[in-house]
């Protein structure tokens, strides 16, 4: 039996991506095609390592290969992963990818946490991460990440003093948390909080980055006008509660990455805190706090809906102890992978689009 590679470009352009709505060749998603007798061996390049659709994709391949090609060809499929963006010629940045605003209305709704364990669930799936605590007043990370006594390095580079990040747990991390002694209050004007954000952004040198996450302080405030003034933002994503009052707020920050001047996309809601789970009632679902709050909330604003992570003590606890639940904790580390995954996922779709309008 002989086929050439040609035979095989023919038979992937019939696979398609489920998100993008377009074949895998066309996708540029399909390199290095290797024949050995009965034997094809290619790679597949996914948009982000945390794509829930490998093994699907994987399996359509090998399916339209013998389908088109012949029933007797070996096929051995490499899956790997690029992260896109459309960040290739900011100023600011230039090597991170996708920057992404972690946000809420009201505080205690969990956002610290999300944040963290988002970042640890990317990370684990092969991408490069960062977190910037941007909630000047009342930075989390650094008690998160179990280093509150560290201090960021200083390098000069060109002439210019850049900060280095913190490095825990495979994250590049940067807070106000590690300037400013624990117990001190920091009491700054709105400007201050703004510039000290900017220098976080701008005099720091980050690297190579797949997507730097941003956790917001609660609100609407001039931080989270600085942050879209200085850098073009690849989305938001908000966290909730499903109780009223956290929606009302929610709805606010939502409201505001909408307005004109600002034009940030809203890749998605988090809905934490969903229900409580009892550890001697694994299959018992006790909705405390309302069911589905952040889900129709989602839905009435036409924005995806990630998931739902539970209220289960050890999330607040390995929170406390510095290292994030996803860890160490089985039942919660599946719902932040499971959301990690959707972000990824929605973040690719909102790249391919711009890339595409962008080119039309």
């Amino acid at each position: 039996m002989t086929f050439s590679e040609s035979d095989i470009i023919k038979a992937l352009s019939t696979v398609e991506d489920p998100d993008l709505k377009k074949d895998l060749v066309s996708l540029n998603m399909i390199r290095d095609v290797d024949i050995e007798g009965n034997t094809v061996r290619f790679t597949v390049v996914l948009t982000t390592p945390a794509c829930p659709l490998k093994e699907m994709l994987r399996k359509q391949c090998i399916e339209a290969v013998k389908k088109q090609v012949g029933e007797d060809v070996d096929v051995d499929v490499n899956i790997t992963a690029d992260v896109t963006t459309v960040r290739n010629q900011s100023p600011v940045l230039p090597n991170v990818k996708n920057i992404i605003a972690i946000a809420s209305g009201k505080g205690g709704v969990g956002k610290s946490t999300v944040t963290s364990n988002l970042a640890l669930a990317l990370a684990e799936s092969g991408s490069k991460v960062g977190i910037i605590d941007a909630d000047i007043f009342g930075p989390s990370i650094p008690v998160m990440f179990n280093t509150e006594s560290a201090k960021p390095g200083v390098v000069k580079m060109e002439g210019k003093n850049m900060i280095i990040p913190i490095e825990q747990y495979g994250i590049k991390l940067l807070s106000i948390g590690y300037l400013a002694p624990a117990e001190d209050a920091v009491v700054w004007r709105g400007p201050m909080a703004s510039s000290a954000l900017k220098q976080f952004l701008t005099d720091t040198h980050w690297g190579e980055l797949d997507y730097l996450l941003i956790d917001l302080p609660p609100g609407t405030s001039d931080i989270h006008l600085t942050l879209v003034q200085t850098v073009p933002l690849t989305g938001a994503v908000i966290v909730t509660t499903p109780q009223k009052v956290a929606l009302a707020d929610a709805t606010k920050g939502i409201s505001m990455f909408r307005q004109q001047q600002i034009n940030v996309p809203v890749l998605g809601v988090v809905e934490n805190m969903a229900y409580f789970t009892p550890e001697e009632l694994p299959d018992n679902k006790y909705y405390l706090f309302g069911q589905d709050g952040g889900k129709l909330l989602a839905r009435r604003y036409e924005i995806p809906f990630l998931g739902e992570i539970p209220i289960v003590q050890s999330i607040r606890e390995s929170g406390d102890k510095g290292e994030p639940a996803i860890m160490h904790h089985e039942a919660s580390s599946l719902a932040f992978r499971q959301i990690a995954q959707e972000l990824a996922r929605n973040v690719a779709i909102r790249n391919a689009n711009l890339e595409t309008a962008s080119l039309g």
